[in-house]
């Protein structure tokens, strides 16, 4: 029973993850939106953000996200393992951690002390994190 007890709660904790990183993803396209300059439709800003080099850094953000609503789209069992292995991840892009990629944690530093909007959903997930 507390096997299971623990299994809910590490899933619990890892769910909640997905909606702080979205947000602070989007917060992070939002302030790079700006910097880029005027937009057309959705579509033509969907497009900018999937293809043109401006947005580029972001991609691994991206995939992290997908990989991780796929892993907690699985039914199995979540071990301690498993989620320290994707608190590693996030924090190789947002920190502490070493980062992963030099481009995409240079560009997010100076967003990070650009918007204050960046500054809260980091604020978000890094509590998050803390709980796994």
């Amino acid at each position: 029973m507390n096997e299971q007890h623990d299994n809910g709660a590490l899933r619990a904790s890892l769910e909640a993850l997905p909606r702080a990183l979205r947000t602070l993803h989007k917060a992070l396209i939002d302030v790079e939106t700006v910097y880029f300059g005027a937009l057309g439709s959705a579509l033509e800003h969907l497009q900018l953000i999937t293809h043109h080099p401006h947005f580029a850094w972001l991609q691994p953000m991206s995939a992290l996200m997908a990989a991780l609503d796929e892993a907690l789209d699985e039914p199995g069992k979540l071990t301690r393992q498993a989620a320290a292995g994707w608190r590693a991840a996030i924090e190789e892009l947002v920190g502490p951690g070493t980062p992963a990629g030099a481009p995409f944690r240079t560009k997010y530093l100076v967003l990070l002390h650009d918007s204050p909007e960046v500054a809260m959903a980091h604020g978000a997930l890094r509590r998050l994190l803390g709980r796994i």
